[in-house]
């Protein structure tokens, strides 16, 4: 699939060119760091400590429940051979519940943990898409490309605009 991508890619971008070519129009193309940008916004770095936050405490909720389930079991082994067959039965049912809560919540906290950032990166990626359009329109940029992807071949340091992008965003303007 990447493979596929990166030709299709290759493709339009000689296409393009040979187009703009024998129309006497030069093709301009123009490089973004997006992690260079998404470590310089401040709401990224506000969705990243909320979510590492939460993932700890989730993370030290679920080691608790994890250090009750191996103490009942701890206890269970140790009181097995003095209970009736209905009281193992009845203690295993409550160890074989409490992994299952664990597991429940260890995939709820994960679905939280997805949603939350989904939540988070939606409006940063529309800044940075509507900031790297308007920086493109106003450079007169014909194709804005990641620099940090397999999709560039090459780029001079004159075509990356990452740093007026992120001026745009810190600045408010689109």
């Amino acid at each position: 699939m990447k493979n596929y991508l990166f030709l299709t890619l290759v493709t339009i971008v000689l296409f393009s060119s040979s187009l703009f070519a024998q129309q006497k129009t030069s093709l301009s193309i123009g490089v973004v760091d997006v992690e260079i940008i998404v470590k310089e916004i401040p709401e990224a770095a506000d969705a990243d400590a909320y979510l590492r936050d939460y993932q700890k405490k989730s993370n030290d909720t679920l080691t608790k429940m994890q250090e009750d389930l191996y103490n009942k079991f701890e206890q269970y082994q140790k009181q097995k051979g003095m209970m009736t067959a209905d009281q193992q039965q009845k203690e295993e049912e409550e160890m074989k519940e409490m992994e299952s809560d664990a597991i429940a919540y260890r995939e709820k906290v994960y679905n939280e943990i997805q949603n939350k950032r989904e939540e988070f990166l939606e409006p940063i990626r529309k800044k940075m898409k509507e900031a790297i359009e308007s920086v493109a329109k106003e450079e007169k940029i014909s194709l804005v490309l990641n620099k940090v992807t397999d999709t560039v071949l090459y780029a001079e340091d004159q075509l990356d605009i990452t740093f007026k992008v992120l001026d745009r965003i810190k600045r408010g303007k689109k």
